[in-house]
């Protein structure tokens, strides 16, 4: 809800009111009608908010009471907000919300109003404590104060749900197997080199043993121990499938971290994905 055209509204009057240094409420009835300021209710943006629209009025109005401008200004606030109060359409009626820290500088205000001769001040905030028209609360949300309050409350909590995601995942066993290369987890290449060499001894043991030993006792201990390899390529080029097609489904990428919420999940589809396919079909 844009309320800038009613705060502008509502800026002339009291700069009206205070440009002429008037102090008495009578003045501002005159300057109020003179502006024919009763229709402000008639514009209203939207109706089905009309709570925010009067808290943002009753905001504007209070952001002058407890401004550091003239009394006049402060006075044309206070006035202000009791008029736009007492004639609002609205049944029952909206109170007017007013932090302890705004409360004290309405006192203020009345205690400054008072040694300047001002006597209505105090009369019109003693009638609208009578009518029970304020909503007192700890939070000041006048204009600027609550745009700067919100703004730093969201850095806040902006920057512990970073720290809280560095934490968490800073020794994250799940990017660990999301990003891992089997191969090397495996020490495959050393592996090799391990069964070439091996195989190599064992063809010379038995050559060596086929001297005295008849070879089809050999046999089984002579077969080739090349296969066990190949299994363990197989093995690691499905792995690099399943998680290249884990990639490209999610959208994630391989230096991306993934929450342990979906990782189960996935995981399993990157595992056992072509197993499920395959019973469906």
């Amino acid at each position: 809800m844009d309320l800038s055209p009613f705060k502008k509204d509502i800026d002339d009057l009291i700069d009206e009111f205070a440009q002429k240094r008037l102090l008495k409420f009578a003045d501002m009835k005159r300057v109020w009608l003179s502006r024919k300021f009763s229709f402000i209710y008639e514009g209203r943006p939207n109706k089905k908010n009309t709570s925010i629209f009067m808290q943002g009025l009753y905001a504007h109005c209070i952001g002058h009471l407890v401004s550091t401008g003239s009394l006049s200004q402060k006075l044309g606030g206070l006035y202000c907000l009791y008029c736009l109060y007492e004639i609002q359409p609205f049944k029952p009626f909206f109170k007017i919300y007013m932090s302890v820290g705004e409360m004290k500088r309405l006192k203020d205000l009345v205690i400054d109003a008072k040694q300047n001769g001002v006597e209505v001040a105090a009369a019109l905030v003693k009638l609208m404590l009578e009518k029970n028209s304020f909503l007192f609360g700890s939070v000041n949300i006048a204009d600027d104060s609550a745009a700067k309050s919100v703004e730093e409350i969201t850095k806040t909590n902006e920057e512990r749900v970073q720290s809280a995601q560095e934490k968490l995942f800073a020794d994250s066993r799940i990017n660990h197997y999301l990003h891992m290369d089997l191969g090397a987890e495996l020490d495959l290449e050393n592996y090799k080199k391990m069964s070439t060499d091996y195989a190599q001894h064992k063809k010379l043991a038995i050559q060596e043993a086929g001297k005295t030993v008849d070879m089809s006792d050999l046999k089984q201990i002579a077969e080739d121990d090349h296969h066990a390899i190949k299994n363990l390529d197989d093995i690691v080029e499905q792995w690099d499938a399943r998680k290249n097609l884990f990639y490209i489904k999610t959208g994630i990428s391989r230096n991306e971290v993934i929450s342990s919420e979906d990782f189960d999940k996935e995981l399993e589809l990157m595992l056992f994905g072509a197993e499920g396919e395959g019973s469906e079909q």
